[in-house]
């Protein structure tokens, strides 16, 4: 299981974590996010050993329009998905812009330290959950494995998002909600894969 929050979406989606005292809304140049956002989850967060966090709101993306991903990011989820066959790169190309737009955030803990709630890196891993998915080492890893590098935190959720059933049948939503215990969390990220599957535009 995974220990983490979210650090938002951008543009107009914002995720607010009220009794951790954050707003996140991550500035992300390399990503434009045209989104309905519903505010409609409300209550706690389980963040599993980290204990709970309370949801002042939770983001839904809606209709994305116009969402490019950075090409080097594109070609790595769908290298990392080959991981877990049966899971789709555009389900990690999902988690990926939600909890860090993609590795471009600048908030605490994607390239340095850790958030709030203990996330470490683009795909914000608790440390000890990294360490339970970190090997082996990808190709492009770093070694020994890190959180904070894209590959090694890539791969290292596709092989969680695998642990977890996201490849049986009905297992995926559960897998994404044992990533990030949301409800929300869950609906953005199918949202936006869906989107990606559909229409999405790699940006060099």
């Amino acid at each position: 299981m995974s220990f983490r929050l979210a650090v938002g979406l951008t543009v107009s989606v914002v995720a607010g974590f009220g009794a951790l005292g954050v707003m996140a809304t991550a500035g992300i140049e390399t990503l434009t996010v045209t989104a309905s956002a519903s505010t409609s989850q409300t209550g706690a967060v389980n963040l599993g050993l980290g204990g709970t966090a309370g949801t002042s709101n939770g983001a839904t993306a809606g209709n994305a329009t116009n969402s490019p991903l950075p090409a080097p990011m594109s070609a790595l989820y769908m290298q990392a998905a080959g991981a877990c066959p049966g899971l789709s790169w555009t389900v990690l190309a999902a988690i990926g812009t939600v909890e860090s737009g993609n590795g471009t955030s600048t908030l605490p803990g994607v390239h340095s330290g850790a958030n709030s709630a203990g996330a470490e890196g683009p795909m914000q891993f608790e440390p000890a959950t990294f360490d339970e998915y970190e090997y082996p080492v990808p190709p492009g890893g770093a070694s020994p494995p890190s959180p904070y590098d894209a590959t090694d935190a890539v791969y290292a959720a596709a092989r969680m998002l695998c642990a977890d059933g996201a490849t049986k049948a009905g297992g995926l939503a559960g897998a994404i909600f044992d990533y990030n215990h949301a409800s929300w969390y869950v609906s953005e990220v199918l949202a936006l894969s869906s989107f990606y599957s559909g229409e999405v535009i790699p940006r060099g």
